[in-house]
């Protein structure tokens, strides 16, 4: 039965609300540098400028990358390393010191925005876990002393192993024995000093160790049926957001789920030892390019649908001196001599006219699936999430074809995309309308978390979806 378009005032306001509120999340990148054929940092900075990067990770506290990155305009979080937690959880006096010499000698003129204490601690051999907590502790003391503590932040970078289940992601919890030791206490602590959590999450990973069971095109971003969670009944087509939102979900279990997010890294290796499947170029392009487009047009995940995501990308470069399989080698998005090792946007404003293909055209051996998804050409979608429910699609629909102007004679009664006569394929229609007279830009395709952004042709019935206006 079709629906009508009621365009209440009431239901107009409220849809207007969302429109208005809705932002796409950001794109950052970790600027790793174990290798010995990098690019000065001076150039490294002029590179992150050509692309429009204006946010990195680094791993240390570099002094001459921290000096580079005066006066840049990008914002930096800097790490002090798991080798040093014991000894800045023991001492106050270390942490003053640390600070100063570290922060407070290149803070604001390298714009320092948070402090990452340590990294994947709960997986260090070194067995620091003790001490992470009071290393935080510490470090924000010292940044109250310089009132540095409201402009620079701390956390804390997990790993996914920390989770004890994570599907389907309605289960997601901690691991029992890290509760009451570290995870509270951090996320207390992450509460009361307004920061947020910070997590690695690799689909990779999971792929590469279960592909016999996970779709590549479920790893990668691409058009597929999707998983349904059979906890809450939300359904998910990317493992990315299902790894996200186990996380979310661990929180909620344990009474935070006001603490925010930000994935501090993800990727895709774009070459691997012959076991490591799924690793090479096109994929790598289709992961990282077709993240971006969700990242920068999408709204939040199914459980976090209005909370923008916030991603690092792993890594700037590819780095030679790393130890492990030849994948960890080759994580990086530009070769140690600048140039791409796929193109792919890294802005909202090159999304449109991108490709996601290897730059030199090679060919590779990967699974049958794994071609290089339709979204290469820089094409996106906008089509209604059913899990919204029905009052909350119909008032989105109705602002859509009334104030927001979409183009909604095709859904009209008799029109080519009438049928299939229901809620989410019209509203579909209406929203995708909506979003490509808006030109894609950032925050077009949220409706309040009634909406999220496809990466292949949304199929309903014969109707085609347009592209452009």
């Amino acid at each position: 039965m079709a629906r009508k378009l009621t365009f209440s005032p009431f239901i107009l306001l409220f849809s207007l609300a969302f429109i208005v509120l809705a932002e796409g999340g950001s794109i950052s990148i970790n600027y790793g540098r174990i290798a010995n054929d990098l690019p000065q940092p001076s150039k490294v900075v002029e590179l992150l400028k050509s692309h429009g990067i204006n946010r990195i990770k680094l791993y240390d506290t570099d002094s001459t990358v921290l000096t580079a990155l005066a006066n840049s305009g990008i914002n930096v979080v800097v790490a002090l390393p798991n080798e040093l937690l014991s000894s800045a959880a023991a001492d106050q006096s270390f942490t003053d010191k640390w600070v100063q010499a570290n922060i407070s000698q290149y803070y604001p003129t390298t714009k320092i925005e948070a402090i990452a204490v340590g990294n994947e601690v709960f997986v260090d051999p070194n067995n620091t876990t003790q001490f992470l907590v009071p290393a935080m502790k510490n470090l924000h003391s010292s940044l109250i002393k310089l009132n540095l503590n409201s402009s620079i932040k701390l956390s804390s970078p997990i790993a996914l192993s920390a989770l004890q289940s994570s599907y389907p992601p309605s289960t997601g919890s901690f691991k029992s024995e890290l509760v009451q030791p570290v995870i509270k206490p951090m996320l207390d602590f992450l509460r009361q000093s307004g920061s947020y959590l910070m997590v690695n999450a690799y689909p990779f990973f999971a792929y590469a160790a279960n592909a016999d069971k996970i779709s590549l095109d479920y790893a990668l971003f691409r058009t597929n049926s999707g998983n349904v969670d059979s906890g809450n009944g939300l359904r998910y087509y990317s493992l990315f957001e299902a790894q996200l939102d186990a996380v979310f979900a661990a929180m909620s279990a344990l009474g935070y789920d006001d603490v925010k997010v930000a994935v501090t890294e993800t990727g895709w290796p774009s070459k691997g030892d012959e076991n490591e499947v799924g690793a090479g170029q096109q994929n790598a392009a289709s992961y990282n390019g077709n993240l971006v487009r969700r990242v920068l047009t999408g709204s939040g995940t199914p459980l976090r649908p209005n909370e923008p995501l916030d991603v690092y990308l792993f890594a700037l470069f590819n780095e030679n001196q790393k130890p492990g399989p030849t994948s960890e080698r080759n994580y990086g998005l530009f070769y140690p001599n600048e140039q791409k090792v796929y193109d792919i946007p890294l802005t909202a404003a090159e999304i449109n006219g991108k490709e996601t293909t290897p730059v030199n055209g090679s060919k590779e051996q990967v699974p049958a699936t794994s071609d290089v998804s339709t979204a290469a050409a820089g094409t996106t979608w906008c089509v209604a999430n059913e899990e919204a429910g029905d009052e909350k699609l119909q008032a989105a629909l109705d602002y859509a074809c009334g104030e927001g102007g979409a183009d909604c004679r095709p859904i009209q009664e008799g029109s080519t995309c009438y049928n299939p006569d229901s809620l989410v394929a019209h509203a579909s229609y209406a929203f995708n309308s909506y979003y490509q007279k808006k030109a894609r830009g950032t925050g077009t395709c949220n409706f309040g978390g009634s909406a999220y952004v496809v990466t292949q042709p949304p199929k309903f019935g014969s109707c085609e979806f347009p592209t452009g206006y």
